[in-house]
């Protein structure tokens, strides 16, 4: 009996050991998961932003309708800006990937993806019945194609590594990258996607001109709804509820006049309600980012 004690143990010490080397095995490769899913969403976030910038900061109003008419040069300019921009912006957010000639290849073929929805929508829009399920397509699968072109870009990511960290709900932080993907989705996409739902009531009190005539007042109420989901943005962010009273009485003031119209009242009151609606959403999301929690004070 005292001999087989010594087996025992030894036995035991044996487990404990196996099962340590196990645990140790796993918090390994959970961490490296993790370090892996910081990359992919780095890389999502900046491609994304690319997206954002070329489709709704540096394309001008003239470019969309050269690709509307189908002008090739018009497509190789808005390609070229998606890909140079795609380039720095991941270049410089993912240390080292500028040095991969993969990188280079998948944002070229990203960018290749991204004309060619731009040509579908151009070409197809008719058969989506509107300008707004147009963009909301479009914009979808823009989305997918950066999503998959950043899973390209993060290295040895398995999906069921993806699945075991989502599982976990461990938040990956990439507050940097976060902020100006809102920003610009919210103020300048917001925008596109307003006006589009927007068009049918602007026709029926003809104050929408045909694209080719533009006015000044037009482009002044975009501009003017720059301002206001940036404004929105920056008070809830800053938990200043209050500032939006502000800004929806600076617009009233400013359109009174034109108030005597009960159809330009209520068409005003919908885009108002609109880009409120986006920019509360986008402050709520970017409060919950940064800040940790969503909460309004005073």
């Amino acid at each position: 009996m005292p001999s087989e004690l010594p087996g025992r143990v030894a036995a035991k010490l044996l487990r404990h050991r196996a099962g340590t080397a196990a645990f140790c095995t796993l918090t390994y490769k959970l961490e490296t998961l993790y370090k892996v899913m910081q990359i992919l969403f780095r890389a999502f976030l900046a491609i994304y932003l690319a997206h954002l910038l070329t489709d709704f900061v540096f394309q001008t109003h003239r470019l969309v309708e050269q690709k509307r008419r189908g002008k090739l040069l018009a497509y190789f300019f808005h390609g070229l800006t998606h890909y140079l921009s795609a380039v720095i912006l991941v270049s410089f957010f993912l240390a080292g990937s500028g040095l991969w000639l993969r990188t280079y290849f998948d944002l070229l073929a990203l960018t290749l993806v991204h004309l060619l929805i731009d040509f579908a929508k151009t070409h197809f829009k008719a058969f989506l019945n509107g300008d707004a399920l147009a963009f909301v397509v479009d914009q979808f699968l823009h989305f997918l194609s950066v999503a998959a072109a950043a899973w390209l870009l993060a290295p040895g990511l398995p999906f069921a590594g993806v699945i075991v960290l989502l599982g976990m709900g461990r938040a990956v932080p990439s507050k940097l990258l976060f902020i100006p993907v809102i920003y610009i989705g919210v103020i300048f996409g917001g925008g596109y996607l307003i006006r589009a739902l927007t068009r049918p009531l602007a026709e029926s009190v003809k104050l929408y001109p045909p694209e080719k005539h533009g006015e000044p007042m037009q482009n002044a109420g975009l501009y003017i709804g720059w301002l206001e989901r940036f404004l929105l943005l920056t008070a809830l962010l800053l938990q200043s509820p209050g500032t939006t009273g502000l800004i929806l009485a600076a617009k009233a003031i400013a359109r009174y006049p034109e108030f005597k119209s009960e159809h330009f009242a209520e068409y005003f009151l919908i885009g108002t309600l609109l880009s409120f609606s986006i920019a509360v959403l986008g402050g709520a999301v970017l409060a919950r980012v940064v800040l940790g929690q969503f909460h309004v004070s005073g």
